[in-house]
């Protein structure tokens, strides 16, 4: 019988209140969506929309969140190589907008050079293989993983042995992202770092960026040095708005004034990596005196160099390897070397040093094809006063490719997280089958040692058999911190830790599972019982046949607590079994989070929560007769 009649329900009082009784379940229904909504948002966070809080991710509906998250990831999350790549005054990705006016007219020159024309495979780097804040497995880094899995049939070791690296396991497989245009002390080239460099290679132009000694130039080392452009204008005599207007020269520029002289030769001389300096044949002489000062002898440098000379004079320089002491040596002969006997300092001729970057590169490409600068600008419309004033439209091609993947980039930002996260549980230890072993084996006991206990207790009305529910409760007053270290020390005198029983015999009996069942097998019929046993069952038959049989529902409920007791296990799992060949999908989990970011963090928690919920969702009905029934009868 409803508590409100029908002829109640025609008054305009219940009506409001049959309406504001709605309304409240509304907003209490929207107060759990909400967080649950934000949470499943959260999965697809990396750093630059990380103090976003919707419902819906902002790059699945607005195209410039989209791109911003495509430039963080196509640079690997380092500002700094965005910033000097695009050679753009940005402080974050959040400061990348998409362009309205049109792309620039060398775009198609451009696209034809990278595509067609030979480039050294370190000009440029791959984006999606490093997410230094994020900490998740991006898209070409899968690929790269993969290529490797399955050039060396998943053994980690022979990679380690071919490659020169050390990875643990193939869940410990990373890389770093390379940076090569400061003189800082280079890393030996290896198998690896070539095989790194031939995968980028491969990729398409959309997820590669070329590296730009202009823009190192301008956006690191002129701003550290002058700060703001004012100041710049203040030293050097110039009226520049922004640090993307200041040259570069190729050569030693002879003719302007001593203050971009000096950047110029501290910047060649000091600051840019080798591998973008070339010297012309007038630095040989003084390269070949500066050799035999400090060796001495042909025999001397033979040995240093690994490789024979019979004189100094059939010397010629190096090509650069990164690590090498022919390319220490000419590091030494650029910046500078003075012999410690004479006192005499050898260094190379300003007017010998030439830079050898993919601007310059660029630039010769257009001017063997346009032969001069003004043809050039007849062709494509351009308004270019000199050839300095050309510079690589990587911004671009960036922005053109971008338009051509959306579909794909909102594929991959909505689903690396997870993929991260299986990818830690599928390939990272045995935590899935351990966890799916106590997980049985957990509820196997919790449905054998609990119905045996609750049908004895209800089958034969024991004298004490309310002292014994009574002591069963008891123990569910003492938190599991508490019980934890005396279990522990038993199981360790037992030799069984490390083990899958260590995991389930503590837990196998539960006071209040054995109170339930007690209370649910007291409800059925006796009837029952007696009418087996004068048709000559014996107890194990009435227990099983009968019992078991009409229990269903409660067994369910049971089965239930087990499964989500040991699922959810972490703190207990990880004491016991402290080996990792031991630990469960919690502990693998804990160790995933201490080494991961936001979203894969929230992707974890979405993902751990699944099992349960499909349980709960495809048992709901027979669960749920076991909750109800026991409480109404």
């Amino acid at each position: 019988m409803p508590m409100i009649s029908t002829i109640g329900r025609r008054s305009n009082s219940v009506r409001l209140l049959i309406l504001g009784m709605y309304t409240l379940l509304f907003f209490g229904a929207l107060s759990m969506i909400y967080p649950f909504a934000v949470m499943i948002a959260g999965t697809t966070k990396s750093a630059v929309d990380l103090n976003d809080v919707n419902m819906i991710p902002a790059f699945l509906v607005n195209d410039e969140a989209l791109f911003q998250k495509h430039m963080e990831g196509l640079f690997n999350e380092r500002i700094q190589y965005a910033k000097t790549t695009l050679d753009r005054p940005i402080h974050s990705f959040d400061d990348f907008n998409l362009p309205t006016q049109n792309a620039s007219p060398l775009l198609p020159d451009w696209q034809y050079f990278i595509e067609n024309r030979y480039l050294d495979n370190s000009f440029s780097f791959s984006g999606y293989m490093n997410t230094p804040q994020s900490l998740t497995f991006p898209s070409k880094l899968r690929t790269f993983k993969r290529q490797l899995q399955k050039r060396y049939h998943e053994n980690i070791d022979r990679l380690n042995s071919e490659l020169g690296v050390a990875f643990v396991n193939w869940n410990a497989f990373f890389v770093n992202s390379p940076f090569p245009l400061p003189r800082i002390k280079s890393q030996p080239e290896t198998e690896w770092s070539r095989t790194l460099e031939a995968f980028c290679s491969q990729q398409p132009a959309a997820y590669r960026y070329w590296f730009s000694v202009e823009g190192f130039f301008r956006r690191q080392f002129l701003e550290s040095r002058y700060s703001d452009i004012q100041r710049y204008n203040q030293s050097h005599g110039t009226a520049y708005t922004d640090y993307s207007d200041v040259p570069l020269h190729r050569s030693f520029p002879t003719e302007a004034n001593l203050s971009v002289q000096n950047d110029w030769k501290l910047f060649v001389q000091t600051i840019l990596h080798l591998k973008w300096i070339t010297i012309k044949e007038t630095g040989l002489p003084g390269y070949r005196a500066y050799l035999k000062t400090k060796y001495g002898s042909p025999a001397n440098l033979s040995r240093v160099w690994n490789q024979p000379m019979a004189t100094f004079n059939a010397i010629q320089f190096p090509a650069w390897h990164s690590a090498s002491p022919q390319s220490a040596d000419l590091d030494a002969y650029i910046s500078g070397w003075t012999d410690p006997q004479s006192l005499t300092t050898f260094q190379a001729p300003l007017d010998s040093l030439q830079i050898a970057s993919v601007e310059f590169l660029f630039r010769d490409y257009l001017l063997n094809k346009y032969k001069n600068i003004e043809t050039l600008n007849q062709t494509i419309g351009s308004s270019f006063q000199d050839i300095l004033d050309i510079a690589p439209p990587q911004y671009d091609q960036h922005v053109k490719a971008f338009q051509s993947i959306k579909r794909d980039l909102r594929w991959e930002f909505s689903t690396r997280n997870f993929v991260k996260v299986l990818d830690f549980m599928l390939y990272h230890g045995r935590g899935v089958w351990n966890t799916f072993i106590y997980c049985g084996l957990s509820i196997c006991l919790a449905l054998i040692v609990n119905p045996l206990a609750a049908y004895a207790l209800s089958r034969y009305r024991l004298k004490n058999a309310y002292a014994l529910l009574f002591f069963m409760l008891i123990t569910m007053a003492f938190p599991p911190m508490v019980t934890q270290i005396p279990i522990f020390i038993m199981l360790r005198d037992l030799n069984m830790l490390n083990t899958f029983a260590a995991l389930v015999l503590p837990g196998m009996a539960h006071g209040y599972s054995i109170f339930l069942l007690k209370g649910f097998f007291d409800s059925l019929p006796r009837e029952l019982y007696e009418s087996a046993s004068m048709d000559g069952a014996n107890e194990w038959t009435m227990f099983w046949n009968i019992t078991m049989s009409l229990s269903k529902p409660i067994l369910a409920v049971i089965a239930l607590s087990a499964f989500t007791a040991a699922y959810s296990n972490f703190m207990f799992a990880l004491l016991l079994c402290q080996d990792e060949k031991m630990w469960t999908i919690m502990v693998w989990l804990y160790q995933l989070q201490l080494n991961s970011g936001q979203g894969v963090i929230f992707a974890s928690l979405l993902l751990a929560a699944l099992p349960t919920f499909l349980v709960f969702a495809f048992c709901q009905n027979i669960i749920m007769r076991g909750i109800v029934v026991p409480s109404e009868k």
